[in-house]
């Protein structure tokens, strides 16, 4: 057997179906969007959970107890095994995984996680760090600075 013999198992594949190529096709006309209504229409779309200007289920339940997603803090994870790629004796900062890509995104902070080895000496300044990052970050003669976070964010 070789590469050029390789087919996909029968039935894996599937042709595209292409809808608005006339009568003949088999799919023109409507373009399999039925006749008149809103759907129909271009930009005919709803939003999740309209009901047709019936009060929505989400409106109608009631809103009870405590839920925790409102006070959590979200922070953007990087791990130890991705600081490899500084040279050593470098001061990671935000500003500096932000312009590697390491760091991008909206959240509260940055917290650096302990997955993967690090075998260059750094100095990190981050916003967390878990416990085995610490360690390990340590371990390799660097050291970890906590940055504090402004109010608000």
């Amino acid at each position: 057997m070789r590469l050029h013999n390789l087919k996909p198992r029968p039935g894996a594949k599937h042709r595209r179906k292409r809808i608005g190529q006339g009568q003949g096709s088999g799919r023109g006309g409507t373009s399999t969007k039925g006749h008149k209504g809103q759907r129909a229409r271009s930009g005919g779309s709803i939003r999740p959970g309209f009901e047709g200007g019936q009060m929505p289920l989400v409106r109608r339940l009631p809103k009870r107890g405590f839920n925790n997603a409102r006070h959590t803090v979200a922070y953007l994870p990087v791990n130890v095994s991705a600081l490899n790629r500084f040279e050593d004796g470098t001061e990671v900062d935000l500003e500096l995984l932000g312009k590697a890509g390491l760091a991008n995104g909206q959240a509260a902070g940055v917290k650096i996680l302990g997955n993967g080895k690090l075998e260059r000496k750094l100095t990190v300044r981050a916003h967390r760090f878990s416990a085995s990052a610490k360690a390990k970050i340590e371990q390799a003669g660097g050291a970890c600075e906590l940055v504090t976070r402004a109010a608000g964010a």
